[in-house]
């Protein structure tokens, strides 16, 4: 059966995250200091466990932050290795890791957290990182 995608609105603390397994594109942006980071990111995690074993031949991955941070970091150090493992499983995956013009920090721990992995990487500096999607209000 056909994996569903997903869309999750940014909050002030946690980014937007837009997945199309058909396609094969995740996308990830804003901002990452929720107090628990994990319980954000599971939902995440296991729905990559779902696309390792159904979806498309190849996945490429957005990632864009203006702010992320330790214990998302670590998180995210998960998620990169999840798809890493999916890249040797034969799909092909390509991380894209945006920063914003001048933001040397971010593109360092974007080379950081894909030094550890032997997958493509591309490093792209743009204007301005735009979530998806209008931030959702919360209570």
């Amino acid at each position: 059966k056909a994996m569903k995608g997903y869309f999750i609105r940014s909050s002030r603390v946690t980014p937007s995250i837009y997945f199309n397994p058909t396609k094969g594109i995740f996308d990830m942006r804003g901002k990452s200091s929720p107090e628990n980071p994990l319980a954000f990111f599971n939902y995440v995690l296991e729905s990559l466990d779902s696309y390792a074993e159904s979806g498309t031949a190849s996945m490429t991955a957005n990632l864009a932050f203006e702010y992320f941070n330790t214990s998302s970091s670590k998180c995210l150090y998960i998620f990169i290795k999840k798809l890493s493992k999916i890249d040797e499983m034969g799909k092909k995956v390509i991380v894209n890791w945006y920063f914003e013009d001048g933001d040397e920090d971010m593109k360092e721990a974007g080379e950081d957290l894909c030094s550890f992995f032997d997958m493509e990487f591309n490093f792209m500096e743009i204007p301005e990182i735009k979530v998806l999607g209008e931030e959702k209000q919360s209570a």
